[in-house]
Protein backbone atom coordinates (compact mmCIF):
# COMPACT_ATOMS: atom_id res chain seq x y z
CA UNK A 1 0.00 0.00 0.00
CA UNK A 2 1.23 3.52 -0.94
CA UNK A 3 -0.24 6.55 0.17
CA UNK A 4 1.10 10.18 -1.03
CA UNK A 5 -0.84 13.28 0.00
CA UNK A 6 -2.55 15.20 -3.63
CA UNK A 7 -1.45 18.44 -3.91
CA UNK A 8 -4.78 20.21 -3.61
CA UNK A 9 -5.22 21.88 -7.11
CA UNK A 10 -4.69 18.93 -8.74
CA UNK A 11 -7.10 16.91 -7.24
CA UNK A 12 -9.46 17.14 -10.35
CA UNK A 13 -6.76 16.43 -12.84
CA UNK A 14 -6.13 13.14 -10.91
CA UNK A 15 -9.18 12.04 -10.98
CA UNK A 16 -9.40 12.20 -14.49
CA UNK A 17 -6.45 10.55 -14.97
CA UNK A 18 -7.58 7.59 -12.80
CA UNK A 19 -11.21 7.57 -14.24
CA UNK A 20 -9.15 7.35 -18.21
CA UNK A 21 -8.16 3.95 -16.58
CA UNK A 22 -11.97 2.56 -16.94
CA UNK A 23 -13.87 1.27 -19.62
CA UNK A 24 -16.72 2.53 -17.58
CA UNK A 25 -17.59 3.38 -13.89
CA UNK A 26 -16.43 0.31 -12.03
CA UNK A 27 -15.06 -1.68 -15.01
CA UNK A 28 -11.27 -0.69 -15.29
CA UNK A 29 -9.17 -1.93 -18.70
CA UNK A 30 -6.98 -4.56 -17.66
CA UNK A 31 -4.63 -3.42 -19.99
CA UNK A 32 -4.66 1.04 -19.79
CA UNK A 33 -2.02 2.16 -21.27
CA UNK A 34 -1.82 4.17 -17.43
CA UNK A 35 -1.15 0.97 -15.07
CA UNK A 36 -1.52 -2.42 -17.46
CA UNK A 37 -2.61 -4.54 -14.96
CA UNK A 38 -2.86 -7.20 -16.79
CA UNK A 39 1.29 -7.58 -17.55
CA UNK A 40 1.32 -8.58 -14.19
CA UNK A 41 1.24 -12.25 -13.93
CA UNK A 42 1.66 -12.16 -9.96
CA UNK A 43 -1.31 -9.46 -9.30
CA UNK A 44 -4.72 -10.86 -7.62
CA UNK A 45 -6.14 -7.30 -7.15
CA UNK A 46 -5.24 -3.67 -7.30
CA UNK A 47 -6.78 -0.38 -6.82
CA UNK A 48 -6.38 3.31 -6.62
CA UNK A 49 -8.51 5.37 -4.04
CA UNK A 50 -8.49 8.55 -3.08
CA UNK A 51 -8.45 9.02 0.74
CA UNK A 52 -10.31 11.64 2.34
CA UNK A 53 -11.95 12.45 6.04
CA UNK A 54 -15.57 12.97 5.42
CA UNK A 55 -16.68 11.89 8.48
CA UNK A 56 -13.94 13.84 10.52
CA UNK A 57 -16.41 16.34 12.35
CA UNK A 58 -17.88 13.40 14.33
CA UNK A 59 -14.93 13.35 16.99
CA UNK A 60 -16.21 16.85 18.17
CA UNK A 61 -18.63 14.74 19.89
CA UNK A 62 -15.96 13.49 22.30
CA UNK A 63 -14.78 17.37 22.54
CA UNK A 64 -11.87 16.77 20.08
CA UNK A 65 -11.14 19.44 17.57
CA UNK A 66 -10.97 16.95 14.12
CA UNK A 67 -7.98 15.70 13.31
CA UNK A 68 -5.45 17.16 9.90
CA UNK A 69 -5.94 15.00 7.13
CA UNK A 70 -5.05 15.98 3.67
CA UNK A 71 -6.41 14.30 0.69
CA UNK A 72 -4.23 11.15 -0.02
CA UNK A 73 -3.95 9.43 -2.78
CA UNK A 74 -3.84 5.10 -2.06
CA UNK A 75 -2.31 2.21 -4.57
CA UNK A 76 -3.29 -1.25 -3.15
CA UNK A 77 -2.28 -4.96 -4.53
CA UNK A 78 -2.53 -8.24 -2.89
CA UNK A 79 0.15 -10.28 -4.89
CA UNK A 80 2.33 -13.29 -4.50
CA UNK A 81 5.81 -13.09 -3.46
CA UNK A 82 7.79 -10.44 -2.15
CA UNK A 83 6.24 -6.65 -1.81
CA UNK A 84 9.45 -5.13 -2.64
CA UNK A 85 10.20 -7.51 -6.07
CA UNK A 86 6.58 -6.20 -6.97
CA UNK A 87 7.62 -2.86 -6.62
CA UNK A 88 10.13 -2.95 -8.67
CA UNK A 89 8.57 -5.04 -11.56
CA UNK A 90 6.19 -1.97 -11.25
CA UNK A 91 8.41 0.36 -11.45
CA UNK A 92 10.01 -0.99 -14.87
CA UNK A 93 6.60 -1.60 -16.60
CA UNK A 94 4.81 1.47 -15.84
CA UNK A 95 7.26 4.29 -15.20
CA UNK A 96 5.45 7.14 -17.61
CA UNK A 97 1.64 5.87 -16.26
CA UNK A 98 2.92 6.08 -12.52
CA UNK A 99 5.08 9.67 -13.46
CA UNK A 100 1.36 10.66 -14.68
CA UNK A 101 -0.52 9.93 -11.60
CA UNK A 102 1.83 11.03 -8.75
CA UNK A 103 2.72 14.37 -10.82
CA UNK A 104 -0.23 15.25 -8.69
CA UNK A 105 1.22 14.45 -5.89
CA UNK A 106 3.20 16.23 -3.09
CA UNK A 107 6.90 15.43 -3.39
CA UNK A 108 6.89 13.95 -6.44
CA UNK A 109 8.70 16.31 -8.66
CA UNK A 110 11.26 17.37 -5.98
CA UNK A 111 11.98 13.37 -5.59
CA UNK A 112 15.61 13.01 -6.16
CA UNK A 113 15.91 9.34 -6.51
CA UNK A 114 14.25 6.10 -8.40
CA UNK A 115 10.86 6.03 -8.49
CA UNK A 116 11.38 2.86 -6.90
CA UNK A 117 12.50 4.58 -3.80
CA UNK A 118 9.72 7.15 -3.96
CA UNK A 119 7.29 4.02 -3.91
CA UNK A 120 8.80 2.75 -1.04
CA UNK A 121 9.31 5.89 0.83
CA UNK A 122 5.39 6.06 0.76
CA UNK A 123 4.85 2.72 1.67
CA UNK A 124 2.38 2.07 4.75
CA UNK A 125 2.54 -1.83 6.17
CA UNK A 126 -0.42 -3.58 7.34
CA UNK A 127 -1.36 -4.00 11.05
CA UNK A 128 -3.44 -6.76 10.61
CA UNK A 129 -4.27 -8.78 6.77
CA UNK A 130 -6.36 -11.60 5.61
CA UNK A 131 -6.10 -14.08 3.12
CA UNK A 132 -8.40 -16.22 1.75
CA UNK A 133 -6.33 -18.97 0.86
CA UNK A 134 -2.71 -18.29 1.68
CA UNK A 135 0.12 -20.41 -1.01
CA UNK A 136 -3.13 -19.94 -3.61
CA UNK A 137 -1.26 -17.90 -6.51
CA UNK A 138 -2.59 -16.25 -8.72
CA UNK A 139 -1.24 -18.82 -11.95
CA UNK A 140 -2.59 -21.72 -9.87
CA UNK A 141 -5.87 -19.75 -9.74
CA UNK A 142 -6.04 -19.13 -14.05
CA UNK A 143 -5.15 -22.92 -14.26
CA UNK A 144 -7.45 -24.38 -12.08
CA UNK A 145 -10.34 -22.38 -13.75
CA UNK A 146 -9.16 -23.40 -17.02
CA UNK A 147 -9.03 -27.47 -16.00
CA UNK A 148 -12.35 -26.94 -14.71
CA UNK A 149 -13.76 -25.45 -17.71
CA UNK A 150 -12.45 -28.17 -19.90
CA UNK A 151 -13.42 -31.31 -18.08
CA UNK A 152 -17.31 -29.20 -17.55
CA UNK A 153 -17.36 -29.13 -21.55
CA UNK A 154 -16.41 -33.04 -21.90
CA UNK A 155 -18.01 -34.46 -19.08
CA UNK A 156 -21.51 -34.95 -20.98
CA UNK A 157 -20.16 -36.70 -24.10
CA UNK A 158 -18.22 -39.19 -21.58
CA UNK A 159 -20.75 -39.99 -19.18
CA UNK A 160 -22.97 -40.62 -22.35
CA UNK A 161 -20.62 -42.76 -23.86
CA UNK A 162 -20.09 -44.98 -20.46
CA UNK A 163 -23.00 -44.32 -18.46
CA UNK A 164 -23.73 -42.56 -15.48
CA UNK A 165 -23.43 -45.46 -12.56
CA UNK A 166 -19.12 -46.25 -14.10
CA UNK A 167 -18.02 -43.33 -12.33
CA UNK A 168 -14.25 -45.22 -12.38
CA UNK A 169 -14.60 -45.21 -15.86
CA UNK A 170 -15.59 -41.82 -16.39
CA UNK A 171 -13.01 -40.35 -14.39
CA UNK A 172 -10.61 -42.49 -16.32
CA UNK A 173 -11.67 -40.80 -19.15
CA UNK A 174 -11.21 -37.48 -17.87
CA UNK A 175 -8.04 -37.85 -17.06
CA UNK A 176 -7.49 -39.07 -20.42
CA UNK A 177 -8.64 -35.80 -21.39
CA UNK A 178 -6.87 -33.69 -19.67
CA UNK A 179 -3.53 -35.48 -20.62
CA UNK A 180 -4.55 -34.64 -24.20
CA UNK A 181 -5.10 -31.10 -23.26
CA UNK A 182 -2.02 -30.90 -21.78
CA UNK A 183 -0.12 -32.41 -24.60
CA UNK A 184 -1.23 -29.93 -26.91
CA UNK A 185 -0.74 -27.16 -24.97
CA UNK A 186 -4.22 -25.74 -23.88
CA UNK A 187 -3.99 -26.71 -20.30
CA UNK A 188 -1.47 -26.40 -18.23
CA UNK A 189 -1.18 -27.79 -14.64
CA UNK A 190 2.72 -26.52 -13.52
CA UNK A 191 2.84 -26.67 -9.50
CA UNK A 192 4.02 -23.77 -7.61
CA UNK A 193 7.03 -22.79 -6.60
CA UNK A 194 7.91 -24.22 -2.71
CA UNK A 195 7.29 -21.20 -0.02
CA UNK A 196 10.81 -19.88 0.25
CA UNK A 197 12.35 -21.50 3.39
CA UNK A 198 12.41 -17.74 5.29
CA UNK A 199 9.17 -17.14 4.85
CA UNK A 200 7.97 -20.57 6.47
CA UNK A 201 10.91 -20.47 9.24
CA UNK A 202 9.36 -17.04 10.02
CA UNK A 203 5.86 -18.41 10.03
CA UNK A 204 6.80 -20.79 12.37
CA UNK A 205 8.51 -18.19 14.89
CA UNK A 206 5.06 -16.17 14.38
CA UNK A 207 2.77 -19.50 15.16
CA UNK A 208 4.93 -20.37 18.46
CA UNK A 209 6.21 -16.76 19.35
CA UNK A 210 3.22 -14.89 20.06
CA UNK A 211 1.39 -17.60 22.66
CA UNK A 212 4.83 -18.03 24.42
CA UNK A 213 4.95 -14.06 25.18
CA UNK A 214 1.36 -14.33 26.29
CA UNK A 215 2.29 -17.06 28.64
CA UNK A 216 5.74 -15.11 30.04
CA UNK A 217 3.36 -12.17 30.83
CA UNK A 218 -0.19 -13.83 31.64
CA UNK A 219 0.93 -12.68 35.21
CA UNK A 220 0.84 -9.32 34.73
CA UNK A 221 -1.63 -9.98 31.97
CA UNK A 222 -4.09 -11.59 34.96
CA UNK A 223 -3.45 -8.13 37.43
CA UNK A 224 -4.10 -5.78 34.42
CA UNK A 225 -7.49 -7.21 33.26
CA UNK A 226 -9.58 -5.84 36.64
CA UNK A 227 -8.62 -2.24 35.59
CA UNK A 228 -9.07 -2.84 31.49
CA UNK A 229 -12.36 -4.09 31.99
CA UNK A 230 -13.35 -1.46 34.25
CA UNK A 231 -12.20 1.26 31.71
CA UNK A 232 -13.16 -0.51 28.38
CA UNK A 233 -16.92 -0.42 30.32
CA UNK A 234 -16.49 2.80 31.59
CA UNK A 235 -15.77 4.53 28.22
CA UNK A 236 -18.18 1.89 26.18
CA UNK A 237 -21.27 3.53 28.39
CA UNK A 238 -19.74 7.34 28.04
CA UNK A 239 -19.53 6.63 24.04
CA UNK A 240 -21.68 9.79 22.23
CA UNK A 241 -24.33 8.31 19.39
CA UNK A 242 -23.54 9.00 16.39
CA UNK A 243 -26.59 8.40 14.63
CA UNK A 244 -26.42 9.98 10.75
CA UNK A 245 -27.82 8.63 7.58
CA UNK A 246 -25.37 8.46 4.87
CA UNK A 247 -25.56 11.64 2.22
CA UNK A 248 -27.38 10.30 -0.46
CA UNK A 249 -24.94 11.80 -3.16
CA UNK A 250 -22.39 9.84 -1.39
CA UNK A 251 -24.66 6.62 -1.71
CA UNK A 252 -24.98 7.48 -5.10
CA UNK A 253 -21.17 7.56 -5.71
CA UNK A 254 -20.57 4.54 -3.84
CA UNK A 255 -23.84 2.30 -5.67
CA UNK A 256 -22.31 3.52 -9.43
CA UNK A 257 -19.05 1.43 -9.05
CA UNK A 258 -20.48 -1.75 -7.68
CA UNK A 259 -22.08 -4.69 -8.48
CA UNK A 260 -20.34 -5.01 -12.18
CA UNK A 261 -19.18 -8.39 -11.63
CA UNK A 262 -19.77 -11.51 -8.75
CA UNK A 263 -17.22 -9.23 -6.97
CA UNK A 264 -17.03 -5.71 -5.03
CA UNK A 265 -14.20 -3.70 -3.65
CA UNK A 266 -14.62 -2.00 -0.48
CA UNK A 267 -12.93 0.75 1.44
CA UNK A 268 -13.42 2.55 4.97
CA UNK A 269 -11.47 5.41 6.44
CA UNK A 270 -11.99 7.23 10.25
CA UNK A 271 -10.83 8.34 13.15
CA UNK A 272 -10.18 6.03 16.43
CA UNK A 273 -11.22 7.42 19.01
CA UNK A 274 -9.60 9.60 21.21
CA UNK A 275 -6.96 8.57 23.78
CA UNK A 276 -4.01 6.23 24.78
CA UNK A 277 -6.28 3.22 25.82
CA UNK A 278 -8.68 2.78 22.66
CA UNK A 279 -5.86 2.83 20.33
CA UNK A 280 -3.55 0.61 22.99
CA UNK A 281 -6.03 -1.34 22.93
CA UNK A 282 -7.16 -1.67 19.17
CA UNK A 283 -3.41 -2.15 18.71
CA UNK A 284 -3.45 -5.39 20.81
CA UNK A 285 -6.75 -6.84 18.57
CA UNK A 286 -4.96 -6.15 15.43
CA UNK A 287 -2.11 -8.27 16.77
CA UNK A 288 -4.39 -11.08 17.29
CA UNK A 289 -5.86 -10.78 14.83
CA UNK A 290 -3.37 -11.08 12.14
CA UNK A 291 -2.24 -14.01 14.14
CA UNK A 292 -5.44 -15.99 13.63
CA UNK A 293 -6.17 -14.86 10.34
CA UNK A 294 -2.33 -16.09 9.43
CA UNK A 295 -2.32 -19.33 11.39
CA UNK A 296 -6.20 -20.42 11.80
CA UNK A 297 -8.73 -18.75 9.17
CA UNK A 298 -6.37 -19.63 6.21
CA UNK A 299 -8.30 -21.82 4.35
CA UNK A 300 -11.59 -20.05 2.80
CA UNK A 301 -13.15 -19.21 5.79
CA UNK A 302 -13.14 -16.33 8.37
CA UNK A 303 -15.30 -17.60 11.47
CA UNK A 304 -18.03 -19.15 8.40
CA UNK A 305 -17.36 -16.28 6.07
CA UNK A 306 -16.38 -17.54 2.96
CA UNK A 307 -17.44 -14.65 0.60
CA UNK A 308 -13.75 -12.53 1.28
CA UNK A 309 -10.74 -12.57 -0.88
CA UNK A 310 -8.41 -10.16 0.79
CA UNK A 311 -8.85 -7.74 3.61
CA UNK A 312 -6.34 -5.40 5.41
CA UNK A 313 -6.00 -3.18 8.61
CA UNK A 314 -3.78 -0.31 7.81
CA UNK A 315 -3.16 2.85 10.58
CA UNK A 316 -2.67 6.47 9.08
CA UNK A 317 -2.35 9.74 10.24
CA UNK A 318 -0.44 9.04 12.82
CA UNK A 319 -2.38 6.69 14.05
CA UNK A 320 -5.01 8.44 14.84
CA UNK A 321 -6.85 6.93 11.94
CA UNK A 322 -7.81 3.67 10.34
CA UNK A 323 -8.07 2.42 6.92
CA UNK A 324 -9.64 -0.95 6.24
CA UNK A 325 -9.83 -2.25 2.64
CA UNK A 326 -11.58 -5.86 1.44
CA UNK A 327 -12.39 -7.46 -1.79
CA UNK A 328 -15.67 -10.16 -1.41
CA UNK A 329 -18.05 -11.55 -3.04
CA UNK A 330 -21.38 -10.48 -3.60
CA UNK A 331 -23.93 -7.54 -2.77
CA UNK A 332 -22.80 -5.19 -0.25
CA UNK A 333 -26.12 -5.69 1.86
CA UNK A 334 -25.29 -9.22 1.62
CA UNK A 335 -21.76 -8.70 2.42
CA UNK A 336 -22.78 -6.98 5.66
CA UNK A 337 -25.57 -9.40 6.73
CA UNK A 338 -23.01 -11.94 6.22
CA UNK A 339 -21.31 -10.37 9.07
CA UNK A 340 -23.89 -9.46 11.38
CA UNK A 341 -25.84 -12.76 11.38
CA UNK A 342 -22.22 -15.44 11.77
CA UNK A 343 -18.91 -12.71 13.41
CA UNK A 344 -20.84 -9.29 14.67
CA UNK A 345 -18.71 -10.07 17.76
CA UNK A 346 -15.24 -10.08 14.95
CA UNK A 347 -16.71 -7.02 13.39
CA UNK A 348 -17.26 -5.22 17.37
CA UNK A 349 -13.70 -6.49 18.58
CA UNK A 350 -12.25 -4.87 15.15
CA UNK A 351 -14.31 -2.08 14.25
CA UNK A 352 -15.56 -0.67 17.72
CA UNK A 353 -13.14 1.65 18.55
CA UNK A 354 -13.79 4.08 15.57
CA UNK A 355 -15.70 7.34 16.08
CA UNK A 356 -19.27 6.80 15.31
CA UNK A 357 -19.55 3.08 15.80
CA UNK A 358 -22.74 1.42 17.45
CA UNK A 359 -22.06 1.30 21.22
CA UNK A 360 -21.23 -1.85 22.19
CA UNK A 361 -21.01 -4.09 25.27
CA UNK A 362 -17.53 -5.86 26.78
CA UNK A 363 -16.44 -4.56 23.38
CA UNK A 364 -18.08 -7.91 21.73
CA UNK A 365 -21.94 -7.29 21.98
CA UNK A 366 -24.41 -4.86 21.10
CA UNK A 367 -22.54 -2.62 18.19
CA UNK A 368 -23.37 -4.39 14.32
CA UNK A 369 -26.00 -6.24 16.33
CA UNK A 370 -27.91 -2.91 15.94
CA UNK A 371 -28.56 -3.27 12.45
CA UNK A 372 -29.64 0.28 10.71
CA UNK A 373 -27.31 2.25 12.51
CA UNK A 374 -23.92 -0.08 11.99
CA UNK A 375 -24.70 -0.32 8.02
CA UNK A 376 -25.38 3.90 7.94
CA UNK A 377 -21.69 3.93 9.88
CA UNK A 378 -20.23 1.88 7.52
CA UNK A 379 -21.43 4.23 4.41
CA UNK A 380 -20.99 7.16 5.91
CA UNK A 381 -17.03 6.14 6.35
CA UNK A 382 -17.11 4.20 2.86
CA UNK A 383 -14.99 5.52 0.22
CA UNK A 384 -14.96 4.27 -3.43
CA UNK A 385 -11.73 2.48 -5.24
CA UNK A 386 -11.71 5.32 -8.44
CA UNK A 387 -9.55 2.51 -10.40
CA UNK A 388 -9.99 -1.15 -8.98
CA UNK A 389 -9.02 -4.41 -10.91
CA UNK A 390 -9.37 -8.58 -10.23
CA UNK A 391 -6.73 -10.53 -11.90
CA UNK A 392 -10.00 -13.21 -12.34
CA UNK A 393 -13.26 -11.87 -12.46
CA UNK A 394 -16.55 -13.50 -12.42
CA UNK A 395 -14.65 -16.10 -9.90
CA UNK A 396 -15.64 -16.37 -6.38
CA UNK A 397 -13.78 -17.37 -3.03
CA UNK A 398 -15.82 -20.58 -3.26
CA UNK A 399 -15.41 -21.32 -6.59
CA UNK A 400 -11.53 -20.94 -6.04
CA UNK A 401 -11.65 -23.56 -3.58
CA UNK A 402 -14.50 -26.15 -5.78
CA UNK A 403 -11.34 -25.79 -8.75
CA UNK A 404 -8.79 -26.30 -6.44
CA UNK A 405 -10.24 -29.53 -5.15
CA UNK A 406 -10.97 -30.88 -8.86
CA UNK A 407 -7.69 -30.64 -9.45
CA UNK A 408 -6.40 -32.31 -6.30
CA UNK A 409 -9.28 -35.15 -7.62
CA UNK A 410 -6.51 -35.22 -10.64
CA UNK A 411 -3.56 -35.41 -8.92
CA UNK A 412 -4.62 -37.73 -5.82
CA UNK A 413 -6.62 -41.13 -6.50
CA UNK A 414 -9.59 -41.24 -4.72
CA UNK A 415 -9.96 -44.55 -2.66
CA UNK A 416 -13.28 -45.15 -2.84
CA UNK A 417 -16.29 -44.64 -5.45
CA UNK A 418 -18.17 -42.05 -2.89
CA UNK A 419 -15.16 -39.90 -3.63
CA UNK A 420 -15.42 -40.34 -6.96
CA UNK A 421 -18.72 -38.64 -6.96
CA UNK A 422 -18.06 -36.10 -5.29
CA UNK A 423 -15.57 -35.11 -7.37
CA UNK A 424 -17.60 -35.39 -10.50
CA UNK A 425 -19.79 -33.32 -8.53
CA UNK A 426 -17.72 -30.64 -8.01
CA UNK A 427 -16.92 -30.17 -11.83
Amino acid sequence: MIVVPVIPSRRDALESTLHSMNLAAGKVDPDNTIIPFAQFSTLHTARLVILQANTGDDIRTYGWQPHHWQVSLALLGDVDGDATEFLAQLAVVAPSGLSMIFRHCEGYSEHQGSLLEFLKAHERRSAATYVNWIGRTVRSVSEDAKLQRSLSDALPDIVESAGRENTRHIRQQLLDHVQHEVHAGRLSLISDARTPLRYRLLTILHLVGLPVLLLVLSPLLLVLAPFVLWRLRSLETSDPDIDIRPDKRHLSSLSAIEDHDTSNQFNVFGDIKPGVFRYALLKVVMVLVNYTARHIYRRGNLGRVRTIHFARWVFLNGNRSMYFASLYDGSLESYMDDFINKVAFGLNLTFSHGVGYPRTRWMIKGGAESEQPFKDTLRRHQLPSQVWYMAHPGLTAIDMARNARIRRGIEVYPTDDKLIRDWLADI
